[in-house]
Formats: structure tokens, C-alpha cells, sequence
């Protein structure tokens, strides 16, 4: 949604277009945390999507240990999170079978995010700790961030915005049934 020139009170106008996204504010206030935190399961949002009716997930996939969910608050569009089903914090909590899932999900999610959108490249990682920047730091998550040629352009350089051109509810749907069965 967009906004209109702030006058600047002395006649003129800033020169600037306001892209508005209210939506955001529930992430950067952290007023959609549950009141005890994700540290506990009951809490967690990565624990409680696996559960939810599909209509209200936003599940792409799952595995026998692991799971593919859109981030709610996606860097780019068809940003997914590969999460095991239980609630560990670190890399090292992972058992084989959970880290060999995890691995082959990712995997997956960039084939069919390539054959849906044709993402350019991608962004891998996983944010260890609270410290290293993890939102959500008790559940380990590891982020599928597509990227494209271009992607970074004036609106969150400059402008700290980023345009995501799809509802996640459309989105979750072109991945599901791309996903191989």
C-alpha cells in the first residue's frame, strides 16, 4: 500500500513515496510471541505448524523427521524453512536420519522452487543462537531463500522494504503440488 509526500512544514514535500506494510509491525514488535516465548514446545511456531488444518499451515512438505514451511516473514518470495519435527536448538541435537532429511529436503525445496519461480540462486543457512541473529533460536531451522538476479534492489537497500508479489497462502500452493509425492 502506498502513501502519500510528507509536507515537511514548510511547504515543500519530502519527495518521497511511503510503501506501507502494517503487517510487519507484529514481527518487529514481537506481539504475536506467545506469552512464555518459543523456548517451550507449547509455544513454538515451528512445533505447532505441523499440527495446524492445512488451510491455516503454511506447510509445503513433510517428512518422516523433518518438514518445509514459508517463513510467515519471508526475505524473498518463496522464502521456505526446513525444520525438524522435534525441538532441538543446535545442529549437533540432530541425529543422522534428522540430518540426512534435513539435507535432502533442502535439496528438494531448491528444485522446486527453481522449476515454480526460477530462482537465480539461493541462500543456505541456519542461525545458530540467539546471538547469531536466530528469531526463533530454541527450534532449529534452516533457511531456502531464493534469489534472482536483481533482487536487491533500490527498495530494501535504500529503501528498507521488500516487495513480495504473492500471498503465502498462493505460494504454499504452487510448492505443494510441485513437490514431489
Amino acid at each position: 500500500m502506498t502513501g502519500a509526500e510528507r509536507h515537511t512544514g514548510n511547504g515543500m514535500t519530502d519527495g518521497l513515496e511511503r510503501l506501507w506494510t502494517p503487517h510487519r509491525m507484529t514481527y518487529v514488535s514481537g506481539s504475536d510471541r506467545p506469552e512464555g516465548g518459543y523456548d517451550k514446545p507449547g509455544g513454538c511456531p515451528f512445533c505447532l505448524a505441523p499440527g495446524l488444518p492445512a488451510e491455516e499451515s503454511l506447510v509445503v512438505a513433510r517428512g518422516e523427521r523433518v518438514f518445509a514451511v514459508l517463513n510467515l516473514y519471508p526475505y524473498n518470495p518463496g522464502h521456505l524453512l526446513i525444520c525438524p519435527y522435534r525441538h532441538v536448538p543446535d545442529y549437533t541435537d540432530l541425529d543422522l536420519a534428522e540430518t540426512a532429511e534435513l539435507a535432502a529436503f533442502t535439496q528438494t525445496a531448491m528444485r522446486v522452487v527453481r522449476r515454480v519461480s526460477n530462482a537465480h540462486g539461493f541462500n543456505l543457512g541456519m542461525n545458530q543462537g540467539g546471538v547469531a541473529g536466530a528469531g526463533i533460536a530454541e527450534h532449529l531451522h534452516q533457511h531456502v531463500v531464493p534469489r534472482w538476479g536483481g533482487d536487491a534492489n533500490f527498495m530494501p537497500v535504500i529503501g528498507r522494504t521488500k516487495v513480495l508479489p504473492q500471498l503465502l497462502t498462493d505460494t504454499r500452493d504452487l510448492f505443494r503440488r510441485a513437490w514431489p509425492s
